[in-house]
């Protein structure tokens, strides 16, 4: 029988000057830049023009991280945020919600099938969330580097001792130990990374592009799928959630889902759904 993991990890792979550099910041960047090779072998798979890239990647990363950072603040703390607009501004001090960013890119894709593709929005987006679901379970290790986003106590063997006093164990402290508890970052990575090989299977495998809406609903039913199931021994985010009987993320997921089922059964009921822009 396995011993409870006792996770003493720095979040700080090294110090610059009095900067950090994270592994936060290092796995998303891995998982943006595989992600961008990913997307570089559809659009030659189907003979695209190249630039077209770049706007993507511009477009897609100025919708998670601004989609992200307002969905924290309006989700989760509109009174603080809203009192304190300056505050939305600090994206260094952390508070992102992945909701949030799915709204971002959902409205990125919006103006880039405008600006520059003049395809539908679903041409898009079943390209972009091929790799998204990488991206997704790099951030989700991240998280575990930083100790934060676990889950409910737990006395399964592999339950996570976290480090709850983690700044001052970083100032030289001694550390301070949460109870066993559910390693969550661990399970939606597992999640993401299994969405992942489905969406690559199904986009180069089947071809399932043809078909427009069908990678994105079923990415949308994998990830905010998983993600409601996982909330249930996640730890509340913010006070207000405490004695909900579903909580912020879950109320969230539910309506991504439902619309991941409608494109799923659109695209194979009629083979090419369009929309208009």
């Amino acid at each position: 029988m396995l011993d409870f993991i006792t996770w003493t990890a720095d979040p700080a792979i090294f110090t610059i000057g009095s900067r950090e550099i994270r592994w936060y910041g290092l796995a998303f960047a891995i998982g943006f830049a595989i992600g961008y090779m990913i997307v570089e072998r559809m659009w030659k798979k189907e003979g695209l023009p190249p630039a077209w890239i770049d706007s993507l990647l511009i477009y897609t990363m100025l919708g998670t991280v601004i989609g992200a950072r307002l969905g924290h603040c309006l989700f989760y703390a509109p009174e603080y945020y809203l009192a304190n607009p300056v505050e939305i501004f600090k994206v260094w001090e952390g508070g992102l919600a992945s909701h949030g960013g799915t709204l971002g890119i959902i409205i990125a894709i919006y103006f880039y099938s405008k600006r520059v593709s003049h395809k539908s929005m679903l041409w898009a987006f079943d390209k972009l969330v091929v790799p998204t679901g990488l991206v997704a379970a790099m951030i989700r290790l991240g998280n575990l580097m930083n100790h934060e986003i676990y889950g409910h106590a737990t006395d399964l063997p592999w339950g996570f001792r976290f480090i709850d006093n983690l700044h001052a164990w970083r100032m030289g402290a001694e550390p301070v130990f949460t109870a066993p508890s559910h390693p969550t970052q661990l399970y939606e990575a597992a999640c993401y990374l299994m969405t992942f090989a489905i969406s690559m299977w199904l986009y180069f495998k089947k071809e399932a592009w043809k078909k427009e809406g069908l990678i994105f609903g079923v990415f949308m039913i994998c990830v905010f799928g998983s993600r409601f199931f996982i909330e249930f021994v996640k730890n509340d985010q913010e006070p207000f959630e405490a004695g909900m009987v579903l909580n912020m993320g879950q109320w969230l997921s539910i309506p991504f889902v439902l619309v991941g089922c409608w494109f799923v059964w659109r695209a194979l009921n009629n083979g090419k759904l369009k929309i208009e822009n």
